[in-house]
């Protein structure tokens, strides 16, 4: 069992055009064999498992719920500059749920994929200076 690659699993409309915005947006790359039903992507230590509703993934529950896209759990990726990510991303026609937020652990924004799971998109802040005393 590999301990290096960490998988993340995404319910999606569209399997292939889920593979496209991920690729073509995200720096991920392609990997195993790919069908309508289901592929999977890497970015690093990420393999994205896209799961379309024909795959075992998709098959309803014993109450009748029905797994499906969208939500609010993401996987998040770090960027070293996230407004000139967010500015790429936004001239490529990425929809985003909100604009850049910023608190005291960095700075983030929610990208949405073609099925509206969320990605979000992360700076983490300056290394934290408490003030001198006195000051």
């Amino acid at each position: 069992m590999s301990e290096s690659l960490v998988n993340v699993r995404y319910m999606v409309s569209d399997v292939p055009q889920s593979v496209d915005w991920y690729v073509g947006h995200l720096g991920f790359q392609p990997v195993g064999p790919q069908s309508p039903a289901f592929a999977a992507v890497v970015r690093g230590p990420v393999r994205l498992l896209l799961s379309g509703a024909m795959s075992s993934a998709g098959r309803p529950m014993p109450d009748g719920r029905k797994p499906e896209p969208g939500g609010w759990n993401r996987l998040q990726l770090v960027f070293d500059d996230l407004a000139a990510e967010v500015e790429r991303l936004r001239a490529r026609g990425v929809a985003f749920r909100n604009d850049i937020l910023t608190g005291p652990g960095g700075s983030q924004i929610l990208a949405e994929d073609p099925s509206g799971n969320v990605v979000e998109l992360f700076q983490p802040a300056a290394v934290f200076s408490p003030p001198s005393p006195g000051a």
